[in-house]
This record gives structure tokens, C-alpha cells and sequence, in this order.
């Protein structure tokens, strides 16, 4: 049987269920946010796909999902108002500006926003500002997990076909 390392999310165990779904967020914040590490500002735009995705898009569009969910959903302001793209595939597209110190940073200042979003609510309050109607946090926490946690698994392939390529 495979022994696998501790994460931080193997400290909230008997902590609640809000304390475990943040631990489990934040872990996956964390690990999109690292994929971009150690990378030259070529191989983090490299395009191995036929979509728009890309190591420094991925980034990109996680601080996009955070202002989605945790900005727009919280206060129901427009995303025009936000400042974020009108649909997710718009949030994938790089332009001049990008780099991976500029992209880190916005994600990481967008995942303390959505930090600062929550920490008064609860899991069963409801968000009021998505196009789905008012959703409970608790539902917005499992789809944002849901979504962090598939997007790592395509920025642990883009890296590893990146890394194998040099």
C-alpha cells in the first residue's frame, strides 16, 4: 500500500465541515497557484492543446473563477463592474501584460478577497448574485472544489509534458 505525505488539509479532520471545505480549497488555491513555479515565461505560455488552455491561462482563469464566485455571487455586482471577463473561455486569453509574477499575484490577491468574502458567512447562507439564483455556500464550496481540483489535474499534465519536453 502507498504511504502518501500529509497535506494541510489532513489537519482540519475533526475540525467542522466549513473549517474543512476552506482547508481543502486553499490546498487546491495553493497547488494552481504552484504550477507556474521554476517555469521560464515561455513554457508557462506554451499551448499543448487545442483550447486556449495553458499553464499561465489556468492560473489566470482560477482568479477569475474566485471573483465569479466569491465576488460577483457574494455581491452581486456585474463582472463589468468587477472587472473580469464576461464568460469563462475570455478568461483563459493571455495578453502582453501577463507574466507569471503578475498572474500569481493576481490570484493569490483574488483568493484573499474570497477569503475576506466568506469569513462572515455560513455554509447554508445563500449567495444571491449568480445567473443559477441563490445558492447556499456550502454548494458554491463543493463546485469551486470541484473546479480547482479537475483544473490541477490538467496543470499537473501541462506540467509534466512541459518539463518532459526540455
Amino acid at each position: 500500500m502507498t504511504s502518501f505525505p500529509p497535506t494541510f488539509a489532513d489537519d482540519v479532520v475533526g475540525q467542522p465541515a466549513q473549517a474543512q471545505f476552506e482547508a481543502f480549497i486553499d490546498e487546491h488555491r495553493r497547488a494552481l497557484n504552484g504550477y507556474l513555479d521554476g517555469l521560464t515565461e515561455e513554457q508557462a505560455r506554451r499551448s499543448l492543446v487545442p483550447s486556449r488552455t495553458t499553464l499561465l491561462g489556468l492560473v489566470k482563469h482560477a482568479a477569475f473563477v474566485e471573483k465569479v464566485w466569491f465576488d460577483e455571487a457574494v455581491t452581486c455586482r456585474p463582472r463589468s463592474e468587477i472587472g473580469i471577463p464576461a464568460t469563462p473561455d475570455e478568461s483563459f486569453i493571455l495578453d502582453d501584460a501577463d507574466t507569471i509574477a503578475t498572474v500569481q499575484r493576481a490570484h493569490r490577491e483574488a483568493c484573499e478577497a474570497s477569503r475576506r468574502a466568506t469569513s462572515s458567512l455560513g455554509l447554508d447562507d445563500l449567495l444571491r448574485g449568480n445567473r443559477r439564483g441563490p445558492l447556499p455556500l456550502r454548494w458554491v464550496y463543493l463546485h469551486v472544489l470541484r473546479e480547482f481540483a479537475q483544473h490541477c489535474g490538467h496543470a499537473e499534465i501541462l506540467r509534466e509534458q512541459i518539463l518532459a519536453a526540455e
